[in-house]
């Protein structure tokens, strides 16, 4: 009774493969390529290292348009003023009335290595006043024309400063975004390998399924020819239904990874797709070397730790500018006109002169100043010493992967050898089971052994895959094609 009872499952079984092997010629084949590309494009982290790029550029562009000349106009096309004040000098209230129009045009041009600022300035007015106390009305043009300069003096370029600081956050932006993109790189690699590895776990349970189905085919003639226990065909029975389930819970944990993978990369849940990949071995030849030398002549992380070096030094000469003594010149030469008609404004032009000079000098500051520079300083020592840690961190990293890339083709050869092993095994022991030398639950081990070993051959030839991938980006060179890793924002 068992025997027909099963007969329908083992039915329903292979239907439902046939239908998993149906489904899979419909889904759409997605490279590892081609999954970076979507990544690249839909990360949120990418997009938003990308916008943090795009703010630091723009503010980059921003400050370097200041430094350009800069022409303004301020207009005031009509002032009324009616007042009455009192006179002390001659004790007596006076009425005055004043109607004006003026207007201010300049040219102003920053000089960026002095930190100084150079402006032609042209104030052009027209009044018309009256004044009660001598009943008296004047209506009068005059154009001031001037050409002004001020300089500080005995303190640091603040322009200049500026314009690094925001040089230097345009470049750690652009190091960010290209490290992003280099991790992003790695964990859509590391998890479209582990959704290739599911779907070889998929197929490894499947024709572990077929195994078993065979031996089940086997076992079953013989009981029915008498040669066999009934009790070897219940065993027979219960491997292959175990082997159904781990078919199905295969295909279930392959399912669920991938849809991880899908949102992971920005692809529609919805979308039916497999992954494909060759993941034949070619072992590369690595030179430890030159992986030392770029990476830490190249690494990002290094760049950006000198950027915060920098950063912090700059930070602390604002500090020495805390009560700093500092001087200002200020002077200014030009014309000034006046007359009642506009044409005739120049006539009798008067000229205009002025030169200032002045200092601050701070007296006591109680240690304030000091106590600044040594924090800041502390900050720049800090700094550095994480430098000298990240370099430290680096070579590590580096030799550990070269070791771990070693090991990893010794495995694969061990592994190839493994899988040849236990499939002829498998194919002696069959034939074994067939003349009814040993049990089911001996050509059991056998079948599990050969899973196991193409299971552990695929899982080592992908963290070969990964390795390298590793290596490429801790010291930023291609061993594959031989070259030096640049990315896109670095170019």
């Amino acid at each position: 009774m068992k025997r027909k009872a099963f007969l329908p499952i083992n039915i329903i079984t292979l239907l439902l493969l046939l239908m998993s092997f149906g489904g899979a010629f419909a889904q759409e084949p997605l490279s590892l390529e081609r999954a970076l590309d979507i990544a690249m494009e839909n990360s949120p982290q990418i997009r938003h290292s990308k916008l943090n790029l795009e703010r630091s550029r723009e503010m980059l562009n921003a400050q370097k348009a200041s430094l350009k000349s800069q022409f303004s106009l301020t207009l005031t096309p009509f002032s009324y003023n009616h007042t009455r004040q009192f006179n002390d000098f001659f004790s007596t209230w006076n009425t005055s009335e004043t109607k004006s129009s003026f207007g201010t045009f300049t040219i102003s041009q920053p000089i960026s290595w002095t930190d100084g600022e150079l402006a032609l300035i042209n104030q052009l007015s027209w009044r018309d006043s009256y004044s009660e106390y001598l009943d008296q009305q004047s209506k009068t043009f005059s154009n001031d024309l001037y050409l002004s300069f001020k300089q500080p003096i005995f303190t640091y370029n603040r322009t200049k400063l500026e314009m690094r600081e925001l040089e230097l956050d345009f470049e750690d932006s652009a190091l960010s975004y290209a490290i992003q993109r280099l991790y992003l790189e790695y964990l859509v690699t590391q998890n479209f390998y582990n959704v290739y590895q599911k779907k070889s776990n998929l197929q490894v349970s499947i024709e572990d399924y077929h195994n078993r189905e065979l031996s089940y085919n086997i076992i079953k003639n013989k009981v029915e020819a008498g040669l066999e226990a009934q009790e070897e065909l219940f065993q027979a029975e219960l491997d292959l239904t175990t082997s159904k389930s781990e078919v199905q819970n295969t295909q279930t944990d392959l399912d669920n990874n991938m849809d991880s993978f899908k949102k992971l990369i920005g692809f529609s849940i919805f979308d039916d797709i497999t992954v494909t990949a060759d993941i034949s071995h070619v072992p590369i030849e690595i030179d430890l070397q030159k992986a030392l030398d770029t990476g830490l002549k190249y690494r990002m992380e290094l760049r950006q730790k000198e950027i915060n070096i920098e950063n912090a030094k700059y930070n602390l000469i604002r500090a020495s500018a805390t009560n700093e003594f500092r001087g200002d010149i200020n002077l200014s030469y030009g014309i000034i006109g006046t007359n009642e008609e506009f044409e005739q404004l120049y006539d009798a032009p008067t000229k205009s002169q002025q030169f200032a000079i002045n200092f601050n000098l701070p007296l006591v500051d109680w240690g304030r100043k000091k106590s600044i520079m040594k924090a800041y300083q502390a900050i720049v020592d800090d700094n550095e010493l994480s430098l000298d840690d990240q370099k430290k961190d680096i070579i590590i990293e580096i030799r550990k992967a070269y070791r771990n890339l070693k090991n990893l083709v010794n495995q694969i050869e061990i592994a190839n050898q493994n899988v040849r092993n236990a499939q002829l095994t498998y194919d002696i022991n069959l034939e074994r089971y067939r003349n009814g030398d040993i049990t089911s639950m001996d050509l059991n081990l056998f079948q599990n052994q050969l899973s196991r070993s193409k299971t552990s051959r695929v899982s080592a030839l992908i963290n070969y895959k990964l390795e390298l991938l590793n290596m490429k980006i801790l010291s930023l060179y291609n061993f594959e094609k031989n070259e030096r890793v640049v990315p896109d924002t670095l170019n």
